[in-house]
């Protein structure tokens, strides 16, 4: 697979059809593993980091999972491509700033990917459209075991896993959700609901993971320790907290609709307007707008037939997707003027939103959908 097929294709987990695809736009389930008795990606010598790679990377390959996989050494993707797949969530932002001795390989619907040499020398990740946190660890769960028999892995009997950053000792695993929080940001409750999940021991972190904004409205929220915990327990400690959070967000807007019904139409109203007038746009702004478009879905002011194409520009305007989709060099200027005339393109075609429809058929899923099986 080609890094071509990458771009060509917007990967399953961008679909928004999970459930509560609505508000929780994935679910990402990451697994940290090392070599025993070898030295930690950090601390290795070049030299060794090239032998855990030429170790690790064919057994990967020739997981019945990553047929016709993607499969490059970092060092031979460039600095754009690396912030693509940035950009898809698909490798962290430490992962992009390394080179020599470290590798990616992920499947051809981009729901498993796995970074060889990052923090640690096996990061495993699989990311699922929706609520769906457990189909996300079954998946990564399998490859692990099916690895862990190919190869020696640092395992400790009291303490779990052993990994380079002492906080995912034990099981070695980060679950996390991506979440789209309009209704609580407009009626300003998010910061009531951060500091809620922090005082239980979530983390909420921006669109690209620690240290970044929360731009578009997007927030991640994740376990923070994975040590005398089991991972089903994680995770099912996590997905409660979520559904806690869908609930909040849909009466936030049922309260907008009921109370503030004015606001919101002027909000949904000056979104499209800018998304589909503007001829330069940053990508704070894009995603700031595009989230009201988004939650304009939702509500029913726009139909179903128009999420897709909204979803697919959350990532389609991103930087460096821009850059790639262009194949030259841009400046910021010259970035914020395609940005905006690839949004007026996919949006000309739209109809007017609908703020009586709002009105009449407000959103209603329920926040405890079932998920579907793998």
């Amino acid at each position: 697979m080609k890094f071509s097929q990458v771009m060509a294709t917007g990967g399953e987990w961008l679909r928004g059809d999970g459930p509560h695809h609505q508000i929780v736009v994935s679910s990402r389930v990451r697994l940290a593993r090392n070599l025993r008795h070898r030295a930690f990606p950090g601390w290795a010598k070049k030299a060794e980091r090239t032998q855990i790679l030429e170790l690790i990377k064919p057994r990967v390959e020739e997981l019945p999972e990553m047929q016709d996989s993607f499969s490059e050494m970092l060092q031979d993707l460039s600095s754009l491509e690396k912030q693509v797949l940035v950009e898809r969530h698909l490798i962290s932002r430490e992962h992009a700033a390394k080179g020599i001795g470290s590798a990616v390989v992920m499947n051809r619907k981009q729901t498993l990917s796995i970074m060889i040499n990052e923090e640690d020398h096996l990061r495993m990740q699989s990311i699922r459209s929706g609520l769906q946190l457990r189909n996300a660890f079954k998946l990564v769960d399998k490859v692990d075991s099916t690895l862990e028999g190919k190869l020696d892995l640092a395992y400790d009997q009291r303490l779990g896993y052993l990994t380079a950053c002492p906080t995912n000792v034990g099981t070695g695993m980060r679950a996390s959700a991506m979440l789209h929080l309009p209704g609580l940001v407009l009626s300003d409750l998010i910061n009531q609901v951060i500091q809620a999940v922090n005082k239980i021991g979530l983390a909420v972190r921006g669109l690209y993971g620690e240290g970044t904004e929360a731009m578009g409205n997007l927030f991640q929220i994740s376990n923070q320790t994975t040590l005398g915990e089991k991972e089903d327990e994680i995770i099912a400690r996590l997905t409660k907290v979520i559904e806690t959070i869908i609930e909040k967000e849909h009466d936030a807007r049922q309260v907008l609709i009921q109370k503030k019904s004015d606001t919101l139409s002027d909000q949904i109203g000056r979104a499209y307007g800018v998304l589909t007038f503007a001829h330069a746009m940053t990508s704070k702004e894009a995603l700031n707008l595009l989230s009201i478009m988004k939650l304009a879905v939702d509500l029913g002011a726009f139909s179903e037939e128009h999420r897709l194409p909204i979803d697919q520009l959350f990532i389609e305007t991103q930087p460096a997707h821009l850059q790639k989709t262009s194949q030259q060099k841009l400046n910021a200027e010259e970035r914020d003027f395609l940005r905006a005339e690839i949004i007026r393109d996919r949006l000309k075609n739209f109809p007017k939103p609908d703020m009586d429809k709002v009105a009449r058929e407000p959103d209603s899923t329920p926040p405890s959908a079932p998920q579907p099986n793998e």
